[in-house]
This record gives C-alpha cells, structure tokens and sequence, in this order.
C-alpha cells in the first residue's frame, strides 16, 4: 500500500485524483491537503511515502511547502502537478528538490505510472547511515521513519519529523556539543528568537523523557553554548 499525500486546493480535482488512485487503480491510501499549510501538517503527521502538490495554491504555495520540507527531510519523493511547467517553473521546483513534474490535466494512470517510477529509482538508491537508523543503548532511531524503538521491550514509539531529525542531530554528534543558535537555524524558520528558543526547550524536554530509561545516555546542556548528547 503506497501512502500518498495530495496537496491540492481544488477539490473536484483532488477527488478525482484520490478516487481514481485508490478505487480505479488501487494499492493508495491517499490524504488530501487544500494548501501548503495544511501539507506541511500531514506530512510531519502521516509520513507519506511520496507527496503530490499542486503550486499554485492560497495560504502557503506549493514552492513554499517544499522548501520547508527539504529543510529537514531530503528523502521523501515530491512530484508537482500542475498547469506551470514553464522552463522557470521546473527550475524552480527542480531547486528546490522535487523529484518530477506532471502536467495537468492528467488520467489516473499516468500519475500511477509516474509514482512507481520515482519509488522505483528510491527503492534502488542507497540512503544514508544504513537507512538513517542509530544505535543509543537500548534505543534505535530511525530517523527516517520518525520512530524510536526500545530493542528490549520491543516498543515503539513514534516522533514527530522535527523531533527525530534534531535528534538525529545529535546522533550524528555523539559526545560532542551542538550548538544552540545552530539547532535553531536549522529547524526554525520563524523571526521570533523567543518562541524558537521557548519551543527548543520543549523538544529538549521531550527527547529527555523518551530516552529516561537507558541510563548510559545523556542530554547534556552545555549553558550558554548547545547541548552534547553522551553515550557511556
């Protein structure tokens, strides 16, 4: 079953488009989105395996919606369907890190035959770290995933996308300082340095308690500086 996001502000079309992939076709589950705004929030919810956006859309555009994904996740597939397919348009996408381009109007099949394709040359390209996954004790992250499992006791406990990349962060640093005003810049696009700071702390407070109970690990606060996380 391919979990498929659809980000799409019409929705005589994205209902033809999510009716045709899931009962014409089949092997979809598809989650519709009206703008960029409420993309970005189904895709830190939902963990799609591929996104489909329309560009030109109100609240937030579709350029906007990936560029703030590629920010944190460089893996997931995004296709743009849309009427702009300008060579200004596909260049624009293209830098910003979609992977292909469909232009409407389209039929059902095409857009399967465009989806397998990209998933196709993902299942054949080798990610990163063995899959993005981290050894912390007891604890195994996959970040790509989004989910913390307890080796021991077998539970799984699923992050949200932002909690898992900074915590990736760290795993890609163990035992050395990360530093604040760097976590920040990374993960939060806002100007408010008071909400960016107030929200990092929560997060740190999370990943804490997520981690409490492998004694040998530790998230250190390096005042004034960032955080180390230690491993023993």
């Amino acid at each position: 079953m391919i979990k498929l996001l659809l980000v799409e502000d019409d929705p005589t079309f994205s209902y033809i488009v999510k009716s045709g992939l899931q009962e014409i076709i089949g092997g979809y589950e598809v989650i519709t989105a009206m703008n960029g705004k409420e993309g970005l929030k189904a895709w830190e919810e939902y963990h799609p395996d591929i996104i489909i956006s329309d560009i030109d859309m109100p609240v937030m555009n579709g350029y906007q919606m990936v560029e703030r994904i590629r920010e944190t996740d460089g893996d997931t597939p995004i296709l743009f369907a849309s009427a702009l397919t300008s060579p200004k348009d596909v260049k624009e996408g293209y830098k910003l890190g979609v992977n292909n381009y469909v232009k409407k109007p389209f039929v059902p099949d095409e857009l399967d035959a465009h989806i397998h394709a990209i998933l196709k040359i993902k299942a054949g390209t080798k990610s990163r770290n063995e899959n993005e996954h981290y050894k912390l004790g007891r604890f195994t992250l996959d970040a790509k995933h989004a989910t913390l499992y307890n080796d021991e006791t077998e539970e799984k406990k699923m992050l949200t996308v932002r909690e898992a990349k900074i915590l990736q962060l760290f795993c890609k640093n163990i035992n050395e300082t990360v530093e604040r005003k760097a976590i920040l810049s990374r993960f939060w696009d806002t100007e408010d340095d008071y909400f960016k700071s107030r929200s990092l702390d929560v997060f740190i407070t999370k990943l804490r308690k997520l981690l409490k109970d492998e004694p040998r690990i530790e998230l250190k606060n390096i005042r004034g500086v960032g955080y180390t996380l230690l491993l023993t």
